[in-house]
């Protein structure tokens, strides 16, 4: 992919997942050739906490750490279960700890899939989780859950438009993975505007390709993907987004190398 003269900002994405562990200096120099500045950092778990912190001290000002609870658990699908208040006990203190250095809480969220959530309790206990994350400046969660933060990115939304539309009455932000040139959601790039769009990889996950590890370089797909559905140049998607990004986090600009 042929990287563009503006800069890009991945907004989510998962470099401390094990499929980075083996080559990430390549992977982060691949990034940089392709003219990203800067990767927002999430954690979907505690255990994950201290590895993404010791990420953004090794690369200072291009690793930007958001710390946060998932609400499924566990790594192997046999393994999956519902986020419980006791995961919240174990991930706040360090949150506490780190709050001053970290740009976002994330990710968080609700899922109420059967399989994960299939008691009125483990929902009641996912949304007291959200709750409690809310007082410490949310920035990931689902449309119903947001109410009360004031700054919100929805990454990776595959919801109707029609649902996106409220979202973007209340200044809500929408990330737009790679995975944007197979998934059918042409129609939700189409009607969402331009200043309510951000771009991530979610990265090792939602690349181009099923089953291919994902990479923050790829974020240029994205841009490309929404400036030949909204028939505007790349240049004026990243340029537009990029600044929204900067709206979204604001300590983003104040993180940056000079």
């Amino acid at each position: 992919m042929e990287a563009v003269g503006a800069r890009l900002v991945d907004c989510h994405c998962h470099i401390s997942a094990p499929d980075f562990d083996h080559d990430l200096d390549d992977v982060l120099e691949k990034a940089k050739k392709a003219n990203v500045m800067a990767l927002v950092v999430v954690a979907e778990h505690s255990g994950e906490f201290e590895k993404i912190m010791q990420l953004s001290e090794r690369y200072n000002g291009f690793v930007l750490p958001c710390l946060g609870v998932h609400p499924v658990q566990g790594v192997s699908p046999k393994d999956q279960r519902s986020v419980t208040l006791k995961d919240l006990d174990v991930a706040l203190p360090i949150i506490e700890y780190y709050k001053d250095r970290l740009l976002a809480i994330g990710e968080v969220g609700l899922d109420f899939s059967p399989r994960i959530a299939g008691t009125d309790e483990q929902k009641e206990e996912q949304r007291q989780k959200c709750s409690l994350t809310f007082s410490r400046e949310t920035h990931h969660q689902p449309l119903k859950r947001a109410r009360g933060a004031d700054k919100v990115l929805l990454h990776a939304f595959d919801g109707r438009p029609s649902v996106a539309m409220e979202g973007v009455k209340a200044g809500y932000f929408f990330s737009i993975p790679p995975s944007i040139i197979r998934s059918g959601q042409q129609k939700l790039v189409k009607q969402l505007p331009l200043t309510s769009i951000c771009l991530e990889t979610d990265s090792p996950a939602l690349g181009p390709e099923k089953k291919v590890r994902n990479e923050p370089q790829n974020i240029s797909i994205s841009a490309e993907y929404i400036a030949q559905v909204k028939g505007i140049s790349v240049e004026e998607v990243i340029e537009v987004t990029t600044q929204n990004t900067l709206k979204l986090f604001p300590k983003l600009q104040y993180l940056l190398p000079k």
